[in-house]
């Protein structure tokens, strides 16, 4: 029941998201402004606004001009239930501080990873929010690791901006500079070296297989990387004490 409860909380909260996905990078107020449909420009009901059921109730059309509608936000809802399930088996209902921060930091990772996907742009206002909460909760949960932390946001800053200057800009844009600093900010050392790890192994993937099939380009633009960022981030907490255990056993054989 508790799963339950905090997913069908993740499709409305993922339902907000939304909002800021397609908001903050045209610069629109996410409070001001009632929803409404992109092409007609109609206002949208109360009903028409229920996470999942108004779109599966109207068939993905739009009620008033029928148009089709984006499947990123049922998309989105789904990702931010699934990973509100995540954060709360990562850190149980009896640690609230925890819960509450994963809960954020998931939340961010879904905005960063669909706005970079849909825009190219990783919104700052989510990077230098998250890099205050992180702070807050390393100060009250691991002030001892404070130093480790701002040590590896910085070194990861300074990766991502060497490769920024030495490909003018065409490898990676500044967001994923400043993003760069969150991770480590996030992970600290060993983890942001996993994250990254997967990130560019990921995107190297991802990139191969456009190629063969000739689409070099998503939505317009060059490859966005913040989505393998937000996903190596995302292993990394998971999987990164395993990973790097796992590492140190076949390098070190005993």
């Amino acid at each position: 029941m508790d799963l339950i409860a905090v997913f069908i909380l993740g499709i409305f909260i993922g339902s907000f998201l939304n909002v800021l996905i397609d908001r903050l990078p045209r610069e629109e107020s996410v409070i001001k402004g009632r929803s409404h449909c992109e092409k007609c420009k109609k206002v949208l009901r109360w009903h028409d606004l229920i996470p999942l059921v108004s779109f599966i109730f109207l068939k993905g059309k739009c009620r008033h001009c029928h148009i089709p509608l984006s499947f990123y936000y049922p998309i989105i809802e789904i990702t931010t239930g699934l990973m509100f399930v995540l954060a709360l088996n990562i850190s149980g209902l009896t640690n609230y501080l925890s819960l509450i921060y994963y809960l954020i930091l998931f939340s961010a990772l879904v905005v960063v990873f669909f706005t970079d996907l849909k825009y190219g742009i990783i919104p700052d206002v989510i990077l230098l929010s998250f890099a205050i909460v992180t702070a807050i909760y390393l100060f009250l949960n691991s002030s001892s690791l404070i130093i480790n932390h701002l040590l590896s946001a910085g070194g990861a800053c300074l990766f991502f901006l060497f490769l920024f200057l030495i490909t003018k800009g065409k490898g990676m844009g500044f967001g994923d500079v400043k993003f760069a600093f969150l991770m480590g900010l996030i992970l600290g050392f060993p983890k942001i070296i996993v994250s990254l790890y997967v990130a560019f192994l990921t995107g190297a993937i991802i990139g191969c297989i456009l190629i063969m099939w000739k689409k070099k380009k998503v939505f317009g633009t060059s490859i966005p990387f913040g989505p393998f960022l937000a996903i190596g981030v995302l292993v990394a907490i998971l999987y990164g004490e395993i990973l790097i255990q796992s590492f140190f056993r076949l390098a070190l054989p005993s």
